[in-house]
């Protein structure tokens, strides 16, 4: 009877961390990308290359995700200081044009879905964002209304960022650790 309990509690263990092992990857990833400051990417994310892992989170999080031949997606769930992103703060992305055909930067809330918000602004793109006389942008992100391009958060949650690359150019296929993003720095907290 002892050996029943033994390899029952053994069995029931195995699942409880293999299950809570997946989802811990599932939520965070794996790593296996690339990193360029703040923003990472996957390498392996819409192509046949692809582990199950990475699938799986393509199906769970990256809605409408692209095959990687048309579309590389970076996402950045910290500020340029590796600080988390909050709703509760004011960031600047500051960047200019992606290497791309065309790009957009957007803002997800902590459900992977597009923040709601009464403006009805969740993202900017190559063709809407504002630009500074030297042809470089400044997005403000923060819960409260911003001069300018202003991409709304809710206050108080976690967010994460997403710049796409659509048809990127060759060099950020060849060197996607040498992409050139905006940066996201923190400009003051409530």
């Amino acid at each position: 009877m002892k050996k029943i309990f033994y390899w029952g509690g053994v069995a029931v263990l195995g699942v409880l961390l293999g299950l809570g092992s997946a989802a811990l990857i599932l939520k965070n990833g794996l790593g296996g990308g690339v990193a360029v400051g703040p923003w990472q990417a996957s390498l392996t994310a819409g192509s046949a290359d692809a582990d199950m892992y990475t699938r799986a989170r393509i199906a769970l999080f990256g809605l409408l995700a692209l095959d990687r031949k048309e579309t590389l997606y970076y996402t950045a769930r910290t500020d340029s200081a590796g600080a988390r992103l909050s709703g509760s703060c004011t960031y600047l992305l500051k960047g200019s044009d992606l290497a791309a055909r065309w790009w957009s930067v957007t803002a997800y809330g902590p459900d992977s879905f597009l923040i709601p918000n009464d403006a009805g602004i969740y993202s900017f793109a190559k063709t809407t964002v504002k630009r500074e006389v030297d042809n470089s942008y400044v997005v403000h992100i923060s819960a409260d209304r911003q001069e300018g391009n202003w991409l709304p958060v809710k206050p108080g949650e976690n967010f994460d960022m997403t710049a796409r690359f659509y048809n990127p150019d060759a060099s950020v296929y060849s060197a996607p650790a040498a992409a050139v993003l905006p940066s996201i720095e923190k400009e003051s907290c409530k």
